[in-house]
């Protein structure tokens, strides 16, 4: 479990640069009115989506099986938990999970649309929300402890 959890923690940076370099990539497109191509708009914008989507799926892992998780919240109860201990057993997945979501309706969105401008669109409203999401629930505490 603890290489999991190490595991998690490090993908976590990497999605976050992919997720910012795909949101910063389609805000430039649409200000710019780029075409959107296959070789570099397409890929960028699919690996922030898989890498996240991966995050997501080490994360529910970790929460069914780590003491943070789902057992925090069963052993002490909602009113038990100080503030950091209902960040990681409740606000981070929950936020992240609802960044996922908005993550992957921006993916489906622009997949939807032919103008490479509603594309980029799509992508950095969507993404961008999510990357808002994920950041203000991160467990910032710990990162720089």
């Amino acid at each position: 479990m603890e290489i999991l959890k190490t595991v998690h923690s490090y993908l976590a940076y990497v999605v976050l640069v992919v997720l910012i370099i795909a949101v910063v990539n389609a805000l430039l497109g649409y200000s710019r009115d780029k075409l959107f191509t296959l070789e570099k708009d397409f890929r960028i914008s699919l690996f922030a989506l898989i890498l996240s989507h991966l995050q997501l799926v080490l994360g529910l892992v970790l929460y069914f099986v780590s003491a943070n998780g789902l057992d925090a919240i069963l052993n002490l109860g909602m009113g038990g938990m100080n503030s950091a201990a209902r960040l990681l057993a409740l606000e981070h997945p929950l936020i992240n999970i609802v960044a996922i979501i908005l993550i992957t309706a921006g993916w489906s969105r622009h997949k939807k649309v032919m103008e490479a401008r509603k594309k980029f669109k799509a992508i950095s409203i969507f993404y961008g929300l999510g990357l808002l999401l994920i950041l203000s629930r991160l467990p910032w505490a710990q990162w720089f402890a």
